[in-house]
């Protein structure tokens, strides 16, 4: 049962965080709920014992979990002078010699940087790892970062053509289950997104991009400021700035997994459509067509 609640407020959580304010759910859903509620409400109560136990003092109700502090301040980055490959060799270095970033890694994962080229002029911006990430060391390869490949294809471009990065270098910190595997994912705090900035930073300053894409709302309160915005509607399928850099913020790929409709496929790809046509790529009629 916790862990089936651990699911669904975390997939609340992402729903509140991407924009959206309503779910929709079955009358049969509610009653299932209703059940399993009346099942641990009316369950009997055990007798109390015919000899006085002593008296033992009241246990203290367990505190709700809350993410991990991240207490010392934002590290500085320095890069050394030379080629672009040499200087993200030192960046990335400089990330997996991180101490706090070491110490919020659960064992046998991986802290994770960007992939794709170093030249490129598009670099999408995500979370945060997520379960596969954190495995394989890589940024978007799981559902969401499948769905990603293909909006890249859509765009008439691979994965090498494009830099794919992240707000954050380690997924934030769960409750595990009972195979000690974290259940669900979180948005980061504030906190950890201003630890993990600077390596984002320091990505952008080498590769150079000519345009960043937020991927969903925490990679645009990382770029845009926490403050800068309530629901990601505000900001969504608008040109920002990002140090001199144009940014366009669209929904997560996540967002079409839960939503796997053209009419919420075309949402994404209209801010897509605006992204090619300010990086100068050829569109096509086909291209402007997609998901009508």
């Amino acid at each position: 049962m916790r862990l089936a609640i651990t699911a669904i407020t975390d997939e609340l959580r992402r729903l509140k965080a991407s924009g959206q304010t309503s779910v929709t759910v079955s009358e049969e859903g509610l009653e299932a709920l209703r059940k399993s509620l009346a099942g641990r409400t009316t369950a009997p109560r055990a007798k109390a014992p015919a000899v006085e136990a002593p008296a033992q003092p009241a246990a203290r109700p367990a505190p709700a979990p809350e993410a991990p502090a991240v207490s010392v301040a934002p590290p500085v980055v320095v890069l050394p002078a030379g080629s672009k490959a040499e200087r993200w060799a030192a960046l990335n270095r400089i990330v997996q010699d991180d101490p706090v970033c070491r110490s919020k890694v659960h064992k046998g994962k991986k802290i994770v940087t960007g992939v794709g080229s170093l030249d490129a002029a598009i670099m999408f911006v995500g979370e945060a790892p997520g379960a596969e990430e954190e495995v394989q060391g890589e940024p978007f390869v799981g559902p969401a970062g499948q769905l990603l490949t293909k909006m890249i294809v859509g765009m008439a471009l691979t994965r090498n053509d494009v830099y794919i990065g992240n707000i954050m270098n380690w997924r934030p910190d769960l409750p595990a289950g009972q195979d000690g595997e974290q259940v669900g994912n979180r948005p980061p705090t504030v906190a950890e997104m201003a630890h993990c900035l600077p390596y984002l930073r320091a990505q952008i300053e080498i590769i150079g991009p000519q345009i960043l894409v937020a991927l969903g709302a925490s990679a645009a309160k990382g770029l845009l400021g926490h403050k800068a915005f309530g629901a990601l509607g505000e900001v969504k399928g608008r040109w920002h700035d990002f140090a001199g850099t144009p940014l366009m913020v669209t929904y997560h790929p996540s967002y079409i997994l839960r939503n796997p409709t053209n009419r919420y496929k075309r949402m994404i790809w209209e801010d897509l459509l605006k992204v090619m046509e300010r990086a100068k790529l050829p569109v096509t009629d086909k291209q402007r067509g997609f998901f009508l």
